[in-house]
């Protein structure tokens, strides 16, 4: 492999940690508990997209850009976190987000803006032709602009979690502990991939669930395809020789509820229920919901007892203020 030949710029405080969540699991029963803190990379508060930037700014660099151009959702944490990657490095940021301008900004809207960012206000419908014309329009007034794709989801940005398994597998290891599954929120495949992608590489052998955010199954296994194409992307980027298909992917489609961005019992209760016992804090999301299908998962019994369960949290704490009416 050639990941430490790639271009990248350090955004990230890591090792982040693992810690045991002990109250959670004497309360729920059943598996053994453990949770890996990307919620704590550093970055304007954190997140699982400050791995992914760090090779997509590195690589936005070396090719002399001076824009950095994304989208997203209004409380995006994608889009915060790069806002706050290009302030760290001299950048421009604009940032092409659903919706319309609300009169009090808040949560991750709030960080863009101080952060420095352009905001453009635009109908989901129209994401794909304004990634297009608003880097055309920038090329025109003489900046360079370099794209980044939703969720930083390609095969530069699916390095960043390349290196997260590379990273879990050594901290277990130093602890001497073994994890049999591991949970995460899944929506624009770079994540997941990354982590498929890093489980072979070192040799990994728990099972990674996926929660579906924002996916579903009725197509088949499209996201399954999306994934397998992130993936080997990112292996012919990191120069490791290996195909991975659909199958490879194992995605809990159970838990989408009302849909992206849409507060349920199921998050709620999550969120709260590892907040007074735990004093972690998880968004209303993704982790929220991804913690809520663990949960799930674990009064189900889709777990042996005896067997270990890594919670991967994603960050996203700052949208919790913009989805305050929903959790009250």
């Amino acid at each position: 492999m050639r990941i430490e030949s790639l271009a990248r710029f350090p955004l990230a405080q890591l090792p982040t940690p693992i810690e045991e969540l002990k109250s959670l699991a004497r309360e729920l029963g059943g598996s053994e508990l453990l949770i890996k803190r990307d919620d704590q990379t550093g970055l304007a508060l954190g997140g699982n997209k400050t791995r992914k930037l760090e090779f997509l700014v590195g690589q936005a660099l070396e090719q002399g850009a001076d824009t950095l151009v994304t989208a997203g959702a209004a409380q995006s944490n994608h889009c915060r976190q790069t806002a706050a990657a290009a302030a760290r490095v001299g950048l421009r940021c604009e940032l092409l987000l659903n919706g319309t301008k609300p009169e009090l900004p808040n949560g991750n809207l709030l960080l863009d803006e101080l952060l420095g960012a352009r905001i453009h206000w635009i109908q989901p419908s129209e994401r794909v032709t304004k990634l297009r014309e608003l880097p055309d329009q920038l090329r025109e007034e003489g900046h360079k602009p370099y794209v980044i794709p939703v969720g930083g989801s390609n095969g530069v940005g699916a390095t960043g979690y390349v290196l997260a398994m590379v990273e879990l597998v050594e901290q277990l290891h130093a602890i001497n502990r073994r994890v049999d599954h591991v949970v995460f929120a899944s929506s624009s495949g770079g994540t997941q991939a990354g982590m498929v992608v890093g489980a072979k590489v070192t040799g990994f052998a728990g099972t990674l669930h996926g929660v579906s955010i924002d996916k579903d199954n009725r197509d088949g296994a499209p996201y399954g395809y999306e994934l397998a194409d992130i993936a080997n992307e990112t292996a012919q980027y990191i120069g490791f020789d290996a195909q991975f298909a659909a199958n490879d992917f194992n995605v809990e489609y159970s838990y989408l509820g009302g849909g992206y961005g849409v507060v349920n019992d199921l998050e709620r209760e999550a969120i709260r229920l590892l907040a007074s016992r735990e004093g972690i804090v998880l968004d209303p999301v993704y982790t929220g919901r991804s913690m809520g299908a663990l949960i799930d998962m674990i009064l189900k019994k889709a777990f042996r007892s005896n067997e270990t369960v890594l919670f991967w949290h994603t960050g996203g704490a700052p949208a919790l203020f913009a989805y305050a009416q929903d959790l009250v």
